[in-house]
């Protein structure tokens, strides 16, 4: 399946953003951008316009729900998968409210990544076949 999509990740964490990095080039994503809090990521957003968001929510200067609502407001097409080692479910139920399009567990995985990744491809593949 082709693969185009243009991913940021955000998280304050440069150990995190490397391992996301290297997960999605397993994925064969090409165009993959990095923030390091909530602030750049909508600055990325914005100028970028991308697919796909791996938002971490606790961050310095702007956390992920923040960052999540103005997404959200930008463009709510563009797929926002919040990523939390404090895994709470007051937090997975505030950012689906909010229009996350998924969640992921810290630390992530290949397996965690892969679907959501094959997910979002295989929706774009049936609306454009609509």
């Amino acid at each position: 399946m082709e693969n185009n999509l243009k991913v940021i990740i955000c998280d304050d964490s440069m150990l995190i953003r490397k391992k996301f990095i290297g997960l999605l080039e397993k994925c064969k994503c090409k165009e993959i951008l990095e923030a390091v809090n909530g602030q750049v990521v909508i600055e990325l957003v914005k100028e970028h316009r991308p697919d796909l968001v791996f938002l971490d929510i606790v961050m310095p200067d702007k956390d992920g729900m923040e960052a999540l609502k103005e997404i959200m407001e930008f463009d709510s097409n563009i797929k926002v998968v919040m990523a939390s080692s404090a895994g709470t479910k007051d937090h997975l139920k505030r950012s689906l409210q909010l229009g996350a399009y998924d969640f992921i567990q810290k630390p992530v995985s290949l397996d965690a990544v892969a679907s959501i990744i094959e997910k979002i491809l295989k929706e774009r593949e049936e609306t454009a076949h609509v």
